[in-house]
């Protein structure tokens, strides 16, 4: 079967072909581009798809509950929730649309529209915060009105603002970002830096609270001047590095979304994990109801493909985690499936030549043992490598002749070997055997891998 072009799987994975050393170059047609929003849909194989950003932190269960509505009235019923924490509508259509927008208008619900500015999950609400991020965002964003003509910027450039606290996002990679910092005065003081995560980006800038969205806005201007496509990165190559300041050590553990929280004696939050990063309507609606019930009055999104339900109790919101698991929600950060990421896969992709939801099942069963938290199992349907951009420790990618397999890379990057869907159960299950058999007591598998070097690695999956 071909959508725009593009093989894709019959029912199955992919389609069968052995071998390695292939040039898996990306076409034109497969760069990663734009951002899909109410006003531009992105057309995927099951039809169009929005990314809704809501001007506020959070939606309340009716306001979620009519979103979920929509989405079975206009699409295929299928919501997401991304890695960064952006609600996806899938199977939408030209025709869908008016209604769908009425329909959110109707909710309540406002889309955030230009340069996007992420803040932590739970911003405005944690005691722990050294300051609001959303203040900083709201001045960023009245500075960036008022220039006369507005910037060429890139379409997935970000701002990410972390003001410390409970839930971070410091695995999001920023094109620009600011770290706040305690002051004696009790104002912040920022570190600015750019093009990565709060372990890979550079910093570049330390400034007050006054200097700091000047010091943005030159940053933005300076983009715009490199040209429509330039990001954070390029950044980086062009500014001094700020030597005297420390980089913030990658050993620094982060709270997991998933789970329950306490802001105070009397204000708990629920984190739950979508499955694969989705979940239907139906679903939704139902379980929705039982936590509006159960005293739920907010409901925020959270990287990771997280919901974050506020409530009271602790007891109560115990009992709704419970009530979670019977709708697919991951409740237990530690779930093995939970360390695989999947793109839309064939079917929700154009692009996609194996369906990645379906396999990812399979392998939850083929390797328990090296799904331990220290390393990603990517598959993507393609080697764009949506789901996860940076290098995993392993990458399924989907090919035209069968599975790219990519180890300690991006999923862009040459496999080495491209093996069919019956080979690929015993290759996998291979890898993982010999990962089982050379760790040391008490090592986890990432550190197994990294000891190992690439060679061992390479060779199981190469059958050698």
């Amino acid at each position: 079967m071909a959508i725009d072009g593009q093989t894709m799987a019959e029912p199955g994975l992919a389609v069968p072909r052995v071998g390695f050393g292939h040039d898996v170059s990306l076409p034109s047609r497969l760069v990663r581009g734009a951002c899909p929003s109410l006003a531009s849909p992105m057309q995927t194989g099951d039809g169009l798809l929005v990314r809704l950003r809501p001007s506020t932190s959070g939606l309340t269960p009716s306001q979620f509950r009519q979103l979920a509505q929509a989405a079975a009235r206009h699409g295929n019923g299928l919501l997401e929730i991304t890695a960064r924490g952006n609600l996806q509508l899938r199977g939408l259509s030209r025709e869908t649309m008016p209604g769908l927008e009425a329909d959110i208008a109707r909710a309540g619900i406002t889309p955030e529209i230009g340069l996007t500015i992420e803040t932590p999950p739970l911003s405005g609400l944690d005691p722990a915060e050294i300051a609001d991020a959303r203040a900083m965002a709201a001045r960023l964003r009245e500075a960036l009105a008022q220039l006369p003509v507005p910037l060429r910027l890139a379409p997935k450039l970000t701002i990410v603002i972390e003001t410390g606290g409970l839930l971070s996002l410091d695995k999001v990679t920023a094109d620009i970002r600011l770290m706040a910092t305690p002051m004696a005065d009790g104002k912040p003081q920022w570190r600015i830096s750019v093009g990565g995560t709060r372990w890979t980006a550079v910093p570049i800038s330390v400034a007050s609270d006054e200097q700091t969205p000047a010091i943005v806005l030159d940053l933005l201007k300076t983009l715009d001047g490199l040209g429509a496509r330039a990001r954070g990165r390029d950044l980086a190559a062009s500014r001094p590095v700020l030597a005297e300041h420390a980089a913030v050590s990658s050993a620094e553990q982060t709270t997991p979304c998933v789970g329950l929280h306490r802001l105070a004696p009397d204000a708990m939050v629920l984190g739950l994990r979508l499955a694969f990063g989705q979940i239907h309507a139906a679903e939704l609606i139902t379980f929705l109801d039982i936590a509006e019930t159960q005293g739920v009055h907010e409901i925020r999104t959270a990287p990771d493909h997280a919901l974050l339900l506020l409530g009271t109790s602790a007891g109560t919101m115990e009992k709704l985690q419970m009530r979670a698991a019977d709708f697919g929600f991951w409740i237990d950060a530690d779930t093995p499936a939970s360390h695989i990421a999947t793109c839309a896969g064939a079917g929700g992709c154009a692009s996609a030549s194996y369906r990645t939801k379906e396999l990812a099942a399979r392998a939850v069963d083929w390797l328990p043992d090296l799904l331990d938290g220290s390393i990603v199992l990517h598959l993507s349907g393609c080697p764009k490598g949506c789901a996860h951009p940076g290098a995993s420790a392993i990458a399924v990618v989907g090919l035209p002749t069968g599975f790219g397999l990519v180890a300690g890379d991006k999923a862009s990057a040459a496999p080495v070997a491209v093996v069919d869907e019956m080979t690929l159960e015993r290759t996998l299950r291979r890898l993982a055997d010999r990962v089982a058999g050379a760790k040391a007591a008490g090592e986890s598998v990432g550190e197994c891998l990294t000891r190992l070097g690439s060679d061992p690695i390479v060779a199981a999956l190469r059958q050698e």
